[in-house]
């Protein structure tokens, strides 16, 4: 029987092996990873032929958190081959990969609310926390029900979490910029509330909302309307009169940096305004590494001409929306799952962000063309190689070129 390390009701048990991991590594490879895609990054990120250019951002994809994850999930089932195995939610916001963990007999727990299911974990069972995190709920649950647990979540949360207990025990209310609903901003969250959860927090998700709290923290205001503006996205008891006073301001590590950084200035700004100091506001910065890598690689693919652009992804992942928020400023950008989106030639299947639905719409006319034709890809953190490589394909053989001619080049 594996070892567990910590509280006693809360079987924490490590899965890296080194017998176990060089399996895991090498299925991971043949389910992920692509030779194509490693082959054009390796010729700077380009591959033309016959008038098609594949242009690809020098980051996107997988990053290490997302790749740590799936890895101790692998590992899991292999460790526990004849125990269930649970997962909060999704392991990380892309269908396919955890279509492939479903596949390996990993059920995935509701991860909204705690339900019913949780109530017949039994002390055998495995539960794995997803790249996200949990709330603090769920895994004192967990612990209740005696589970073994392997926790996947990323460093990089993890040091948010650090960040908004510092700001409960110096008794500083959390500004939380993310989407009240994402996985990883209710665990972040729940550990603004603290341990004796006397900590308080607000989610603000855009600038609208940000100068509607600078308003009230500049001249207070209407409190029912302060309830229905951020009705969901505040802490139990929270008293925009009185939590208001001294601020720091925390962030779900997917968001757009530009933006963590002006809800910062403005929250900054409004507390000087109100107290002619800067004692009662605080800020860290907690974007994600590899968020900004692949935004700022798109950023500098933009500076070069393209027809269109591609983000594939998984359409609830953060990062990768962002990605296309800063695309489709510049030229026509289409945020796709995989290639199957691009069967067919008349219309292709994308999610529009705006109107928060799949939708179809006509291709660009440089990519059915005669003339050549340049067209990027790129993809957020949680997308694999292999879903990278089957759109890479399917884009040439919509300009007449075989995937054995690409493989070739």
């Amino acid at each position: 029987m594996p070892q567990s390390t910590g509280n006693p009701k809360r079987k924490r048990v490590n899965v890296r092996r080194p017998e176990v991991m060089e399996k895991v590594t090498a299925e991971v490879e043949e389910h992920y990873r692509s030779s194509i895609v490693e082959k054009i990054r390796n010729a700077g990120g380009e591959l033309t032929i016959d008038g098609t250019t594949l242009r690809l951002a020098q980051q996107f994809g997988f990053c290490y958190g997302v790749e740590r994850a799936i890895d101790l999930a692998y590992a899991a089932r292999r460790v526990f081959p004849e125990q269930r195995i649970f997962l909060i939610g999704e392991i990380i916001h892309n269908p396919e990969v955890n279509k492939q963990l479903a596949d390996m007999g990993i059920v995935s727990l509701p991860w909204q609310e705690l339900s019913e299911d949780y109530d017949r974990l039994e002390a055998e069972d495995v539960v794995i926390v997803p790249a996200f995190g949990a709330p603090t709920h769920f895994m004192e649950k967990i612990a209740d029900q005696g589970c073994y647990v392997v926790d996947t979540t990323c460093g990089d949360v993890m040091k948010v979490w650090r960040r908004v207990k510092t700001y409960v025990k110096e008794g500083m209310t959390s500004i939380i910029h993310g989407k009240a609903g994402h996985e990883e901003t209710q665990a972040t969250a729940s550990r603004a509330l603290g341990e004796d959860g006397s900590g308080h927090y607000v989610v603000v998700l855009t600038l609208d909302d940000t100068d509607f709290l600078c308003r009230y923290i500049r001249e207070g205001g209407d409190r029912d309307n302060f309830y229905a503006r951020f009705e969901g996205a505040l802490s139990p008891g929270f008293d925009p009169d009185h939590h208001l006073q001294r601020v720091g301001v925390a962030n779900q590590t997917t968001m757009l940096k530009s933006e963590t950084e002006e809800i910062q200035r403005r929250v900054r700004q409004a507390v000087i305004d109100r107290d002619t100091e800067e004692k009662n506001f605080k800020f860290f910065d907690t974007i994600c590494g590899a968020t900004q890598e692949r935004q700022d690689a798109l950023f500098e693919m933009l500076r070069k001409p393209m027809d269109l652009l591609l983000v594939v992804g998984g359409y609830n992942s953060s990062n990768t929306s962002h990605l296309v928020e800063i695309a489709e400023q510049e030229l026509p950008t289409f945020f796709i799952r995989n290639a199957k989106c691009l069967e067919d030639l008349e219309q292709l299947v994308h999610f529009d962000l705006h109107r928060k639905a799949e939708v179809k719409s006509r291709y660009p006319a440089a990519l059915l063309g005669d003339g050549p034709a340049t067209v990027g890809i790129t993809a957020g953190a949680s997308c694999p190689s292999n879903l990278i490589e089957s759109t890479i394909l399917r884009v040439f053989e919509m300009r007449g070129i075989s995937p054995e001619r690409v493989r070739e080049a």
